[in-house]
């Protein structure tokens, strides 16, 4: 294989799916012999949903998201997705969804509420269609970088193979083998989520509360507990999370004998452990995912990080293997994805000190529910969670530079990212005279050309992943040409 990818979880699976596009042999193996039933990310966000989008997995998706409310009910969401802040659920009422960076990405506004497994098995279905190999029941247990390609062993015999991407979670072997540092801060506390009978729910409150011990947060579907307890982080993070264990912590929590019964799903156990790799390369083997950075899951964004990961890594190293670009490209994966990953972390850190029970965080979690409670604040902790404002540093001045492609209608009805469902590079073309088609031509079987009517932007060159990396509002193509060269080889 051009391309083993470590780990068959969602960020694995993407980034499987973008090499096969690009063209790239590929295979996944995974340790587990079953896909892991354990609760975990509950939505996606507007980053992730485009990236399906942009696949056509968009009615897929969307389908997730009307059977998951039929199946809350009464306890669903608004459809005005907005997440929370330390637990401090933002209101959508308070959001300006005129705000230029949320409504430019309004199309996906029905394909975010899917839960991680959803996803997993969306994803799956996708890399069945595409004829990947997921090999199940198989654990990385050695590695070597021989120049030219890698040699893995594994429980199940020696894989040779051209580039390995260890996507295989915050204790990650592909990490670890290689040799790579993962630096950062350790865990202050214990997390569970679980889904529980309860003997006598009114003991607890709805939401969110706090005590000197933690947090906990009761629903919003019956059942549904969270808790945070400041207690240095677990013991042992692996061992199975028991009913005994969840319903200690939440009466810990709650000051309550609140009695739970039995335990629905595979409840799970997570901390505040907040690291990242040293670097994302090494020779021919990546990171990506858990595998280069972890930290808390508040505010949603681990999953979500990932999957970003796996779109700007898929094209470049599938570019790489194809051969129309030098291993170079591959730097701008770590340039790019280490300063939204570091980001993340302290966006997380950041809510770890407004959660804790003593006095100093209990006053600041209360100037931060001020600020929350206004239109201003609730929209920029939106966009931020949302990831609308997310953004690569490219050079030029044009406000398009660097983001996620907006939603771009054309003249037919269609939008640009309709025409890019295969891989590959997107460009607009509303000049007079085609004269961005021309120019672009010399690069077909890379760039796709869409030709349109007059209008602004007038032209826009999409890289596979999402990012714009070329705009202009007038008939100049000034740039265009050295974009092209840059990216598309």
């Amino acid at each position: 294989m051009d391309v083993t990818v470590v780990g068959a979880g969602p960020v694995g699976l993407v980034l499987a799916a973008e090499l096969a596009l690009s063209g790239a042999t590929v295979q996944v193996i995974e340790r587990r012999a079953e896909p892991d039933e354990a609760m975990k990310a509950g939505a996606i966000n507007v980053p992730t949903a485009e990236a399906l989008d942009r696949r056509g997995l968009r009615p897929a998706a969307e389908q997730v998201q009307r059977e998951m409310l039929e199946r809350v009910g009464p306890f669903a969401p608004d459809s005005r997705f907005t997440g929370h802040f330390a637990g401090m659920v933002l209101d959508p009422g308070l959001v300006d969804w005129s705000d230029p960076d949320l409504a430019a990405h309004t199309t996906v506004d029905g394909a975010r509420l899917v839960p991680q497994r959803e996803l997993e098995a969306l994803l799956t279905d996708h890399v069945a269609r595409l004829g990947i190999p997921v090999r199940r029941g198989m654990e990385v247990t050695a590695l070597e970088d021989t120049g030219d390609g890698v040699r893995v062993g594994t429980t199940d015999g020696a894989v040779r193979t051209g580039w390995l991407v260890g996507c295989d979670g915050g204790h990650s072997a592909v990490r670890r083998l290689a040799g790579i540092a993962f630096p950062g801060t350790g865990p202050e506390l214990t997390g569970h989520l679980a889904v529980a009978d309860i003997a006598d729910p009114s003991m607890l409150a709805d939401g969110w509360a706090w005590s000197p011990r933690g947090a906990y947060r009761y629903g919003p579907q019956p059942g549904r507990v969270v808790t945070v307890e400041f207690d240095g982080g677990p013991a042992d993070r692996s061992a199975p999370v028991t009913l005994e264990d969840v319903q200690a912590g939440l009466r810990r929590v709650s000051g309550t004998d609140v009695t739970l019964t039995a335990l629905r799903g595979t409840a799970t156990r997570w901390t505040d452990n907040a690291r990242q790799a040293a670097a994302y390369r090494s020779g021919r083997v990546l990171l990506a995912g858990d595998a280069a950075h972890v930290h808390s899951p508040f505010g949603g964004q681990g999953l979500n990080l990932g999957v970003g990961d796996a779109m700007n890594l898929g094209w470049k190293l599938g570019a790489v293997v194809a051969g129309w670009a030098p291993e170079g490209l591959l730097d701008t994966y770590d340039a790019e994805r280490r300063p939204l990953g570091a980001w993340v972390l302290d966006w997380t850190r950041a809510q770890i000190g407004v959660m804790r029970g003593d006095a100093k965080s209990a006053a600041l979690r209360e100037v931060v529910a001020d600020l929350l409670s206004t239109s201003a604040g609730a929209t920029y902790a939106v966009k931020k969670i949302s990831g609308v404002t997310q953004r690569v540093d490219l050079p030029g001045d044009h406000p398009l530079l660097g983001r996620y492609v907006p939603d771009l209608w054309l003249s037919d009805g269609s939008r640009l990212v309709d025409h890019g469902h295969g891989g590959g590079f997107l460009l607009l073309d509303r000049s007079p005279a085609g004269a961005f088609a021309r120019l672009a031509a010399a690069w077909a079987g890379r760039v796709s050309t869409v030709t349109d009517g007059p209008g602004t932007p007038a032209g826009v060159l999409v890289r596979p992943d999402g990012v714009v990396a070329w705009a202009t509002d007038t008939a100049d193509d000034t740039c265009l040409e050295a974009a092209l060269r840059r990216w598309a080889g």
